[in-house]
Protein backbone atom coordinates (compact mmCIF):
# COMPACT_ATOMS: atom_id res chain seq x y z
CA UNK A 1 0.00 0.00 0.00
CA UNK A 2 2.82 2.72 0.79
CA UNK A 3 4.72 1.70 -2.39
CA UNK A 4 1.59 1.90 -4.36
CA UNK A 5 0.86 5.28 -2.73
CA UNK A 6 4.87 6.15 -3.17
CA UNK A 7 4.47 5.27 -6.79
CA UNK A 8 1.34 7.22 -7.75
CA UNK A 9 2.68 10.54 -5.99
CA UNK A 10 5.95 9.78 -8.19
CA UNK A 11 4.07 9.58 -11.27
CA UNK A 12 1.46 11.91 -11.20
CA UNK A 13 4.02 14.12 -10.44
CA UNK A 14 6.56 13.43 -13.37
CA UNK A 15 3.36 13.05 -16.18
CA UNK A 16 2.11 16.52 -14.57
CA UNK A 17 5.18 17.90 -15.44
CA UNK A 18 5.25 16.50 -18.74
CA UNK A 19 1.96 17.11 -19.65
CA UNK A 20 1.38 20.69 -19.22
CA UNK A 21 1.64 22.18 -21.89
CA UNK A 22 -0.46 19.80 -23.74
CA UNK A 23 -3.44 19.98 -21.32
CA UNK A 24 -2.66 23.68 -21.10
CA UNK A 25 -3.94 23.40 -25.07
CA UNK A 26 -6.19 21.14 -24.24
CA UNK A 27 -8.14 23.74 -22.00
CA UNK A 28 -7.48 26.12 -24.21
CA UNK A 29 -9.30 24.06 -27.13
CA UNK A 30 -12.38 22.97 -24.79
CA UNK A 31 -12.67 26.83 -24.01
CA UNK A 32 -12.64 27.58 -27.89
CA UNK A 33 -14.25 25.61 -29.48
CA UNK A 34 -17.79 25.60 -26.73
CA UNK A 35 -18.86 28.02 -24.02
CA UNK A 36 -18.36 26.90 -20.35
CA UNK A 37 -15.32 25.66 -18.70
CA UNK A 38 -12.23 24.09 -19.57
CA UNK A 39 -12.64 21.28 -16.44
CA UNK A 40 -16.08 19.62 -15.66
CA UNK A 41 -15.84 18.38 -11.80
CA UNK A 42 -18.18 15.55 -10.72
CA UNK A 43 -18.92 14.31 -7.66
CA UNK A 44 -17.29 11.01 -7.29
CA UNK A 45 -17.76 7.79 -5.07
CA UNK A 46 -14.15 7.23 -3.59
CA UNK A 47 -12.53 4.52 -0.91
CA UNK A 48 -15.04 3.45 1.83
CA UNK A 49 -17.99 5.11 -0.55
CA UNK A 50 -17.03 8.59 0.68
CA UNK A 51 -17.42 11.71 -2.16
CA UNK A 52 -15.00 13.61 -3.40
CA UNK A 53 -14.64 16.06 -6.80
CA UNK A 54 -13.35 14.72 -9.53
CA UNK A 55 -12.18 16.84 -12.77
CA UNK A 56 -11.94 15.88 -16.11
CA UNK A 57 -11.72 18.26 -19.24
CA UNK A 58 -14.83 19.14 -20.05
CA UNK A 59 -16.30 16.65 -23.41
CA UNK A 60 -20.22 17.67 -22.78
CA UNK A 61 -22.28 20.77 -22.90
CA UNK A 62 -22.66 22.45 -20.15
CA UNK A 63 -26.79 22.02 -20.47
CA UNK A 64 -26.16 18.12 -20.26
CA UNK A 65 -27.62 16.38 -17.38
CA UNK A 66 -25.53 14.97 -14.33
CA UNK A 67 -26.02 11.35 -15.52
CA UNK A 68 -23.96 8.58 -16.48
CA UNK A 69 -23.39 8.76 -19.81
CA UNK A 70 -25.42 5.31 -21.16
CA UNK A 71 -27.93 6.63 -19.87
CA UNK A 72 -28.64 9.90 -21.54
CA UNK A 73 -31.05 9.13 -24.68
CA UNK A 74 -28.55 10.61 -27.28
CA UNK A 75 -24.79 10.98 -26.19
CA UNK A 76 -23.53 12.29 -29.71
CA UNK A 77 -26.00 15.17 -29.37
CA UNK A 78 -24.41 16.37 -26.10
CA UNK A 79 -20.61 15.71 -26.71
CA UNK A 80 -18.77 19.22 -27.63
CA UNK A 81 -17.16 19.94 -30.91
CA UNK A 82 -13.83 18.01 -29.38
CA UNK A 83 -15.38 16.23 -27.31
CA UNK A 84 -15.42 12.59 -29.13
CA UNK A 85 -11.75 13.10 -29.33
CA UNK A 86 -11.24 13.70 -26.31
CA UNK A 87 -12.96 10.44 -24.73
CA UNK A 88 -11.81 8.50 -27.57
CA UNK A 89 -8.20 9.07 -26.76
CA UNK A 90 -8.91 9.47 -22.54
CA UNK A 91 -7.13 12.83 -22.67
CA UNK A 92 -10.48 14.16 -20.88
CA UNK A 93 -9.08 11.87 -18.15
CA UNK A 94 -6.02 13.54 -17.75
CA UNK A 95 -6.65 16.43 -15.10
CA UNK A 96 -7.47 12.97 -12.61
CA UNK A 97 -4.04 13.19 -11.63
CA UNK A 98 -4.64 16.08 -9.08
CA UNK A 99 -6.62 13.48 -7.47
CA UNK A 100 -4.06 10.68 -7.65
CA UNK A 101 -1.68 13.50 -5.91
CA UNK A 102 -4.20 14.24 -2.95
CA UNK A 103 -4.79 10.77 -2.79
CA UNK A 104 -8.36 10.49 -3.58
CA UNK A 105 -7.30 7.98 -6.40
CA UNK A 106 -4.73 5.86 -7.88
CA UNK A 107 -3.75 4.90 -11.02
CA UNK A 108 -4.97 1.30 -10.76
CA UNK A 109 -8.33 0.89 -9.10
CA UNK A 110 -11.81 0.94 -10.23
CA UNK A 111 -13.02 3.78 -11.81
CA UNK A 112 -14.96 6.04 -9.73
CA UNK A 113 -18.67 5.86 -9.87
CA UNK A 114 -20.93 8.92 -10.05
CA UNK A 115 -22.70 10.02 -6.88
CA UNK A 116 -26.11 8.61 -8.42
CA UNK A 117 -24.87 5.38 -9.88
CA UNK A 118 -26.63 3.83 -7.00
CA UNK A 119 -26.71 0.13 -8.30
CA UNK A 120 -23.12 -0.03 -9.17
CA UNK A 121 -22.12 1.72 -5.62
CA UNK A 122 -24.39 -0.99 -3.93
CA UNK A 123 -23.09 -3.85 -5.97
CA UNK A 124 -19.26 -2.84 -4.95
CA UNK A 125 -20.23 -2.35 -1.51
CA UNK A 126 -21.98 -6.32 -1.63
CA UNK A 127 -18.33 -7.42 -3.21
CA UNK A 128 -15.89 -5.43 -0.87
CA UNK A 129 -14.73 -3.29 -3.67
CA UNK A 130 -15.45 0.02 -1.86
CA UNK A 131 -12.63 -0.65 0.43
CA UNK A 132 -10.18 0.03 -2.52
CA UNK A 133 -9.34 3.78 -4.31
CA UNK A 134 -10.63 4.52 -7.21
CA UNK A 135 -8.79 4.22 -10.31
CA UNK A 136 -7.69 5.87 -13.37
CA UNK A 137 -7.58 2.65 -14.84
CA UNK A 138 -8.71 -0.62 -13.93
CA UNK A 139 -9.06 -4.24 -14.26
CA UNK A 140 -12.61 -3.22 -15.77
CA UNK A 141 -11.43 -0.90 -18.29
CA UNK A 142 -8.66 -2.89 -19.74
CA UNK A 143 -11.91 -6.39 -19.95
CA UNK A 144 -14.15 -3.79 -21.75
CA UNK A 145 -14.62 -0.17 -20.50
CA UNK A 146 -17.81 1.17 -21.77
CA UNK A 147 -19.13 -2.16 -23.34
CA UNK A 148 -19.31 -3.55 -19.63
CA UNK A 149 -22.89 -4.91 -18.01
CA UNK A 150 -22.88 -3.59 -14.38
CA UNK A 151 -22.80 -6.97 -13.05
CA UNK A 152 -19.86 -7.68 -15.28
CA UNK A 153 -18.18 -4.50 -14.41
CA UNK A 154 -18.34 -5.47 -10.82
CA UNK A 155 -17.03 -8.83 -11.32
CA UNK A 156 -13.66 -7.82 -12.74
CA UNK A 157 -13.61 -4.81 -9.78
CA UNK A 158 -13.86 -7.49 -6.95
CA UNK A 159 -11.25 -9.94 -8.77
CA UNK A 160 -9.30 -6.71 -8.88
CA UNK A 161 -9.49 -6.78 -5.30
CA UNK A 162 -8.95 -10.38 -4.83
CA UNK A 163 -5.58 -10.43 -7.03
CA UNK A 164 -3.97 -6.82 -6.55
CA UNK A 165 -0.65 -6.18 -6.61
CA UNK A 166 2.38 -3.94 -8.48
CA UNK A 167 3.08 -6.82 -11.10
CA UNK A 168 -0.67 -6.76 -11.50
CA UNK A 169 -1.04 -3.08 -11.85
CA UNK A 170 1.93 -2.78 -14.29
CA UNK A 171 0.19 -5.12 -16.88
CA UNK A 172 -3.58 -2.88 -15.89
CA UNK A 173 -1.06 -0.23 -16.93
CA UNK A 174 0.45 -1.89 -20.35
CA UNK A 175 -2.37 -3.11 -21.09
CA UNK A 176 -4.30 0.47 -20.36
CA UNK A 177 -1.66 2.17 -23.08
CA UNK A 178 -2.58 -0.33 -25.39
CA UNK A 179 -6.13 0.14 -25.45
CA UNK A 180 -6.32 3.79 -25.53
CA UNK A 181 -3.67 4.02 -28.29
CA UNK A 182 -6.35 1.63 -30.15
CA UNK A 183 -9.30 3.75 -28.97
CA UNK A 184 -10.87 -0.13 -28.18
CA UNK A 185 -14.34 -0.13 -26.28
CA UNK A 186 -14.97 3.64 -26.04
CA UNK A 187 -18.85 4.16 -27.21
CA UNK A 188 -19.43 7.81 -26.79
Amino acid sequence: MIVKRACDIAIAMIAGIILAIPMALIAAMVRITSQGPALYWSQRVGRENQLFWMPKFRTMRIDTPVVATHLLHDPQRHLTPIGSFLRKTSLDELPQLWCILLGKMSFVGPRPALFNQEDLIAARTAKGVHVLLPGLTGWAQVNGRDELSIPAKVELDAEYLRRQSTFFDLRILVMTAIKVAGSANVQH
